[in-house]
Order: C-alpha cells, then sequence, then structure tokens
C-alpha cells in the first residue's frame, strides 16, 4: 500500500515564500556596512549606529534588535583567534610580559574595533533577511 500526494501539494511545499530574501548576498552586504537591501546605500551613519532608512533604495532599517549580538561575536571571534595566537608567540619566542601584553592589547582592540561594525551591520542583515522584527511587512 503506497501513499499518494498531490504533486499541487508537493510543489508548494517546495517553492520558496514569495518574496524571499537570500541569506547569502545579505549578510555579504550588511557585513561591507551596506544596505541589505540594495547594497548600494550605507547601513551605518556612526560607529554602530544603524540609520533608519537607507539613503539610496528608502528601506527601513529602523527595525533591528541587533542589541548585544554583535559585541557577543565580537569577542568569541577575537579570543577564538588571540587565544592561541598569543600561546604560540609565548612558547617560541617567550618575549617580556610587558612587551606581550603591549602587542597583543593592541592587536585586540584593533581587530574588535575593525569586527564590532561589520558583525552589526552582518546580524541587521540577518535579521532583514529572515523578516525578523518587522522587517516582513515589506517585499
Amino acid at each position: 500500500m503506497t501513499l499518494q500526494t498531490d504533486p499541487a501539494e508537493h510543489s508548494a511545499q517546495a517553492a520558496p515564500e514569495p518574496g524571499e530574501r537570500p541569506l547569502g548576498p545579505a549578510l555579504l552586504r550588511g557585513f561591507r556596512l551596506r544596505c541589505p537591501g540594495c547594497g548600494k546605500g550605507p547601513m551605518l551613519h556612526s560607529y554602530i549606529k544603524v540609520r533608519d532608512t537607507c539613503p539610496s533604495c528608502a528601506e527601513e532599517l529602523l527595525h533591528h534588535r541587533a542589541d548585544d549580538g554583535p559585541a557577543y561575536l565580537t569577542i568569541l571571534i577575537v579570543g577564538h583567534m588571540v587565544a592561541p595566537l598569543l600561546l604560540v608567540v609565548f612558547r617560541i619566542w617567550r618575549p617580556e610580559p610587558l612587551v606581550l601584553f603591549a602587542i597583543f592589547a593592541v592587536g585586540c582592540l584593533a581587530l574588535s574595533l575593525y569586527l564590532l561594525p561589520r558583525l552589526k551591520g552582518a546580524v541587521v542583515a540577518f535579521q532583514w533577511a529572515r523578516r525578523m522584527h518587522g522587517f516582513g511587512r515589506q517585499s
């Protein structure tokens, strides 16, 4: 005994949602600090302040709820990159502790300042692509 399914029902389940937004390009645009919709307009108008609307395509970006996510991701990435490097440098060259601290403190700070706005852009773009927090009302 086999179960028969209606082909129209199967195709409706497999078809993408109308107006579905591609995640990959949106994340890349967000990481580049561009509007996730058009990729042309700047997403931020200061270091980590998201614009209310895109100046290029008028996409509303005020719905985002990035909160602490970008900061957490920045700490996670920087920590996982710097900790093994710190161990390797200490084991191989044995620099003075103050020299080691100075070099790695500057490196951690620079990497954190570089990644934080880019990860915020990626989080906002993720929310836009998945139609989270009010982004779903628009096409």
